[in-house]
């Protein structure tokens, strides 16, 4: 069927977080703001997702669900289906969302004191985790060079050499910047890690949203002893909107490893909803038609912003993302301070965006908005961006 990603669908009073006019004047100062900010969608989701949940809230039952083959089985097939990459669905826990599971991962395989590396600008839970575990975030910044981002190989093997350092958080693809690795940057950076015993945790949860010319290649793909040192987070959410049903997928081939989260995750006793169970499965097992066009639309989007940037925001800079529904934008033309940035967006063009500098080192005088809405919805922030920069030197 034929899916209109310019219909304007109204949350406001679905207690979402993007839309809620409360939470909106808590945090922008103003509840009327455009909201391109917090990672999820303002599509309908697909048709087969929708029927799937209504059929379960009709059952009228709403007990204690579980793993069913069926739900692993689905991301099981998707993996082989998108990506090539042949995995058991054994090597599968859920947990519910990716940052809950990247906070038992830090707790379970570190101690307090130890080191985790990231790479900044990145999604900026991964920080906060690291730290409320009594954890250090150690920095390997990423490198923007010739208008793309780069790994720091060098730098990054001098901190995975350090006694405490026991794990890398790798967002591949990247968020904010959007960066989609090829294999040799995950080679080097694997082959560092091994070297070094430094497990490799991947969040992969936008690995489905990849533009032209690039090929999303999961970490655990790429070898055997890659294979055997990582845990890969992966997730409908992003992908299908989802986001607020909950629900992740931790591919784990180490049955060592494997056991040690697991034996974290039933103390806690953790298992799908009934409706995070049937989204998953019609997601994966009939939401691919939706998927595709999404994925047609969200270009034409990233390719508007572009063409706006190029013809009326000159002296705006956006960092084409290869992947995501996020883009990346630098003001450090307007030699604005953050605080100054961050008052022009909120108070001025009233578009509630991230600011960059939430993303640790180099993110500062950057925005990054969420264009995974309708095309007038994203005409008008732009519109409303350009207004509020005119007449500043």
């Amino acid at each position: 069927m034929k899916y209109d990603f310019d219909e304007i669908i109204d949350r406001r009073g679905t207690d979402s977080i993007k839309w809620d006019k409360k939470l909106l004047k808590n945090r922008f100062s103003d509840e009327e703001c455009i909201p391109m900010w917090v990672a999820d969608m303002d599509f309908i989701a697909a048709k087969p997702i929708r029927d799937a949940i209504v059929e379960r809230a009709q059952h009228g039952i709403f007990g204690y669900g579980h793993k069913s083959d069926k739900f692993l089985e689905a991301a099981v097939n998707w993996q082989k289906r998108r990506n090539g990459w042949d995995i058991e669905k054994e090597w599968i826990l859920f947990t519910p969302g990716i940052i809950p599971a990247l906070s038992f991962i830090v707790e379970t395989f570190c101690s307090r004191g130890d080191n985790v590396i990231i790479q900044s600008p990145v999604y900026y839970p991964f920080a906060k985790i690291i730290n409320n575990n009594g954890c250090h975030v150690v920095n390997n910044p990423l490198i923007f060079k010739n208008g793309k981002y780069e790994m720091n190989f060098s730098e990054l093997e001098e901190l995975a050499q350090r006694s405490r350092t026991r794990l890398m958080i790798l967002c591949s693809p990247h968020n904010p910047v959007g960066r989609v690795w090829t294999e040799d940057e995950l080679k080097r950076l694997g082959e560092i890690c091994i070297r070094n015993n430094v497990l490799v945790v991947t969040d992969e949860i936008h690995s489905d949203i990849i533009y032209k010319l690039s090929r999303h290649i999961p970490f655990g793909k790429i070898s055997e002893e890659f294979k055997m040192n990582s845990i890969i987070c992966t997730s409908p959410s992003k992908t299908f909107n989802l986001a607020g049903l909950q629900l992740s997928n931790i591919i784990i081939p180490n049955i060592r490893i494997r056991q040690q989260l697991n034996n974290k995750l039933r103390t806690i006793d953790i298992d799908p909803n009934s409706f995070a169970s049937v989204a998953q499965i019609a997601a994966y097992n009939q939401g691919e038609e939706w998927l595709e066009q999404l994925l047609v639309y969200l270009q034409n989007n990233l390719d508007f912003i572009d063409k706006f940037v190029k013809e009326r925001l000159q002296r705006v800079r956006l960092i084409k993302p290869e992947a995501t529904y996020l883009a990346w934008l630098d003001f450090s033309d307007y030699g604005l301070t953050d605080n100054e940035l961050r008052e022009l967006m909120q108070k001025k063009a009233k578009v509630a965006m991230d600011d960059g500098y939430i993303f640790g080192s180099g993110g500062e005088k950057h925005q990054r908005i969420n264009f995974a809405c309708p095309r007038s919805i994203l005409e008008k922030a732009l519109e409303s961006i350009e207004k509020s920069l005119k007449g500043i030197k």
